[in-house]
């Protein structure tokens, strides 16, 4: 459990792939930020990301360094799963392990030793918040969907593995409702990173960071400016989230001009 610990992590430039070193001295992520990894395909995102996920320690083809809290990690932070305060949740996530859901739960809660209670109710009904496909205790981990896997992991690690430090690898190609999960990971003082091609999780976060040539080209912080652009793009964002719901339900949509775009106060997702 990571409740009672506050973890800052600081990233250390490496080199693009000519060997240049990255434009940047140090990147510093605290409890509470978060930060989009955005850039072309094959840019260096995933790797930046994978630095991080393993505390890179100028061992990995990049050269970054990430010190937790200040310092070099210790070895049990490095190697021990249940002492490591980050988790990667990525596009490609599968669990191979044939176990229902409420059995899944029922392991990690005892092997964080956190106490059952009501914890395994309240990590399902989490995770249907981020997921419009229905999750229930009986169903099997290895016949959930893409998206129904990811949020419920997402919502385990906020619950269960109470991680302070979530990286998330493309999410809104699963089919979440990302809007909440970022309110969610915003109302649990969680810092995450996200990788990322979406326009709106893009602009809400705290900062950007471009890659480029598999190294960081700029680091940007929004000055308010997107403002107006956030508002209009919450509201797409939000007209497509509902048309899909209704297409799912099998709804016919015979006149989507007609349809109401929502529209959000900018930069504050509901």
């Amino acid at each position: 459990m990571y409740s009672e610990q506050a973890y800052e992590l600081t990233v250390l430039p490496g080199t693009n792939r000519n060997g240049e070193q990255e434009g940047f001295d140090r990147i510093v992520i605290r409890p509470g930020d978060s930060l989009s990894i955005v850039g072309p395909t094959g840019s260096g995102k995933s790797a930046f990301i994978n630095d991080i996920e393993v505390l890179a320690q100028d061992d990995t083809v990049t050269g970054r360094i990430i010190l937790v809290n200040g310092a070099e990690p210790s070895e049990e932070l490095v190697r021990d799963p249940a002492k490591k305060p980050i988790a990667l949740i990525s596009q490609n996530t599968r669990v191979i392990a044939d176990l229902s859901v409420s059995r899944f739960l029922a392991l990690h809660i005892q092997a964080r030793d956190t106490g059952a209670g009501r914890l395994m109710a309240r990590t399902i009904a989490l995770a249907n918040e981020f997921t419009g496909e229905k999750i229930v205790d009986g169903m099997r981990m290895t016949e959930l969907s893409g998206g129904q896997t990811r949020s419920l992991l997402i919502a385990d690690a906020i619950l269960v593995g109470q991680t302070p430090i979530l990286l998330l690898d493309e999410i809104e190609n699963a089919g979440i409702n990302k809007e909440r999960v970022i309110t969610c990971l915003r109302e649990y003082k969680k810092a995450v990173i996200f990788v990322t091609h979406d326009p709106y999780i893009a602009l809400i976060t705290d900062r950007r960071i471009v890659m480029k040539n598999g190294a960081v080209s700029a680091v940007i912080e929004p000055d308010g400016s997107e403002r107006e652009v956030i508002s209009t793009v919450a509201g797409m964002d939000a007209y497509l989230w509902d048309l899909r719901e209704k297409i799912r339900g099998g709804e016919l949509i015979d006149d989507p001009k007609k349809a109401p775009v929502a529209t959000r106060k900018a930069g504050v997702p509901a």
